[in-house]
């Protein structure tokens, strides 16, 4: 797949970050990893993003990178295109890069380089380093530090042929306005923020109708369902949904720091695709926060 040819599959349709598998002590497990990803496969997502954020990218040591990678590649061969998140200080990007590339992945989500701020042309070069060590096509994530302006974007889109595409995690309006404008169909744009569907038909209106969608792991079903409402303008279906479902789960969600990544693995654990508890620095949820998520799904189940 080149770049191009994954920046025309990433224009379109739905995509999601798979949860990584954990077991009681941390430690990835494989085997489950993959029923996972067979069992989401077949609804119908554009592409799987492997280690990503809702996969617990910034948790996973280089050895659980790999394991995670290669299993995602191995199982959706012929099914789904796989792409890798890779993050981190430069050189470390740039690893975890090239290892995704020889594994076989088709594309890379460049997620923020963390902890420490640094100059727009910092952050740039960091883009531009992390796209030259590979030919695999590129999307830059734009969230926390990293924090690329339309300008910078388009000497990068210049400088790297392979950076295909740009998701926006900020929901800075004026900012996405300008680089949809300014680069009008040099990407391939993706709607990042926590979920995505609250934030989707917005989106949509502004010339970005690709988002992620987090809720696939556990309701891959009504997450289609919420996709194909917006794609077609069914206002009626988007307002239920979001009434009855993303409403109350965003009040769950945003309880604790970090639930957004934990509340989608409870979510699986709930309808019977169990990946384990998250790794610390983050915390599940709570046992009585549980039980109101079930009572959600459930209500979406029947």
């Amino acid at each position: 797949m080149t770049p191009q040819d994954l920046k025309s599959l990433l224009s379109s349709g739905l995509l999601s970050f798979p949860v990584t598998d954990f077991d009681a002590e941390g430690n990835f497990r494989a085997d489950t990893y993959a029923r996972r990803l067979e069992w989401l496969a077949p609804y119908g997502a554009s592409a799987l993003f492997a280690a990503g954020g809702t996969g617990e990218f910034f948790s996973l040591a280089p050895d659980d990178y790999s394991a995670v990678v290669k299993t995602a590649v191995d199982t959706c061969a012929g099914s789904v295109p796989i792409l890798a998140g890779v993050g981190g200080p430069t050189r470390l990007a740039i690893q975890y890069a090239q290892e995704a590339e020889r594994l076989g992945a088709k594309g890379l989500l460049l997620l923020p380089h963390y902890l420490t701020e640094a100059s727009q042309d910092g952050v740039a070069a960091h883009v531009e380093a992390v796209c030259k060590s590979v030919k695999i096509g590129v999307v830059v994530y734009n969230r926390n530090v990293c924090r690329l302006t339309a300008p910078l974007l388009e000497q990068l889109a210049e400088r790297c042929p392979n950076l295909i595409g740009y998701k926006d995690g900020l929901g800075d309006i004026e900012l996405m306005v300008s680089i949809r404008r300014r680069l009008g169909d040099r990407f391939s744009y993706l709607g990042g923020l926590p979920t995505a569907e609250v934030y989707a038909a917005a989106y949509k209106a502004l010339g970005v109708p690709v988002y992620s969608s987090a809720v696939f792991n556990f309701i891959p079903q009504t997450a289609m369902a919420f996709y194909r409402a917006v794609s077609s303008d069914d206002s009626a279906t988007v307002n239920r949904l979001i009434d009855e479902f993303f409403l109350p789960f965003l009040d769950i969600r945003n309880r604790r720091p970090g639930y957004a990544v934990s509340i989608i693995k409870a979510g699986a654990k709930i309808v019977g695709h169990d990946a384990g508890p998250v790794r610390t620095p983050l915390t599940d949820l709570l046992p009585e926060e549980y039980d109101q998520l079930a009572a959600l799904i459930e209500a979406q189940r029947s």
